[in-house]
């Protein structure tokens, strides 16, 4: 059974090997966010030390990971950086499952855990963007999502020669 968690800077420091482990399978799996081949678990790890561990210390992110039998399996992120006119919403961002432990309701549960944090923080809008088509757009329906539009040509495919369409979704969160 799934576990979702929060984890603090020192937390996510902790788990940094696993955490990094997951980021570079899901790039080597072809997951669009945002990194290119090659890329090494240590690419991973420094991205985590460099962008996440601070924005968590800071207090502008909220990190979520998924385990099954102590394992972390998956992660969340909810970015709380905002303008000062959009402090209302909160971008979903990295929600990765280790390509091994997919298809076993991962992703729902760290959605999930993710809206309970934005009501928290007294967010009513999330907003995330992913690849057209995939199976984590109709994720992303499925848990009520909408679609605001896509971009095509936003971004590469991971092995950097195909241009690949975004779609840009978004919900609204009941005592946000």
């Amino acid at each position: 059974m799934t576990a979702v968690e929060e984890l603090d800077a020192r937390g996510a420091e902790a788990a940094l090997p696993a955490l990094a482990a997951i980021l570079a399978a899901c790039v080597a799996g072809g997951a669009s966010v945002n990194f290119v081949l090659p890329f090494s678990e240590a690419d991973a790890a420094a991205w985590w030390r460099a962008r996440v561990l601070p924005a968590l210390a800071a207090g502008s992110r909220r990190l979520l990971v998924a385990r099954e039998g102590g394992a972390v399996i998956g992660t969340a992120h909810l970015d709380l950086a905002m303008p000062p006119n959009q402090r209302h919403r909160a971008d979903v961002t990295k929600v990765l499952v280790d390509p091994a432990a997919r298809r076993r309701g991962a992703a729902r549960a760290l959605m999930l855990g993710l809206e309970e944090l934005a009501r928290e923080e007294a967010r009513s809008l999330l907003v995330l963007d992913t690849l057209q088509g995939s199976a984590a757009e109709a994720l992303y329906l499925a848990l009520g999502y909408r679609t605001g539009g896509s971009i095509p040509g936003f971004s590469r495919s991971t092995d950097g020669e195909r241009m690949q369409t975004a779609v840009f979704l978004w919900k609204e969160l009941a005592d946000g």
